[in-house]
């Protein structure tokens, strides 16, 4: 018989294996190996930020894998197995950063919640301006 589980913990499950290559092409295989591996190494703090994270994450891959594609003309590579597998590693690494951007984001706000919007607009402003 199998352990029950909560809805969340399957709809978690069932789109960590979308994000890993349940979902069509390569690429997508990359950016659910980005999601995991940032997670492992920095755990969310919470279930949104999870979610967050991981859409962030596979977001970041996948949009930040073709902007390098384009940018750099390297669809040829895709004709070819040794290619698509170098392609799939671009990808990957293009959501690394994703995942720290989420964080620093995340705390930057936890840390403002308490703040109106205009404390929160003359904190940037004074930060912009103290700037070299």
């Amino acid at each position: 018989m199998a352990e029950p589980t909560s809805s969340a913990t399957g709809v978690a499950g069932f789109a960590a294996w979308k994000a890993v290559g349940g979902a069509a092409g390569i690429g997508a295989g990359g950016a659910g190996l980005a999601a995991i591996v940032v997670m492992l190494m920095t755990p969310p703090r919470s279930a949104r930020e999870w979610a967050v994270g991981l859409i962030s994450t596979v977001l970041g891959s996948v949009s930040g894998g073709a902007a390098v594609i384009m940018k750099f003309g390297l669809q040829d590579w895709s004709h070819s197995w040794t290619g698509l597998i170098a392609l799939l590693g671009l990808v990957f690494a293009c959501g690394l950063p994703a995942w720290a951007i989420v964080r620093w984001g995340f705390t930057w706000i936890i840390r403002r919640q308490d703040k109106d919007l205009g404390e929160v607009v003359n904190e940037v402003r004074n930060d912009i301006k103290g700037l070299p």
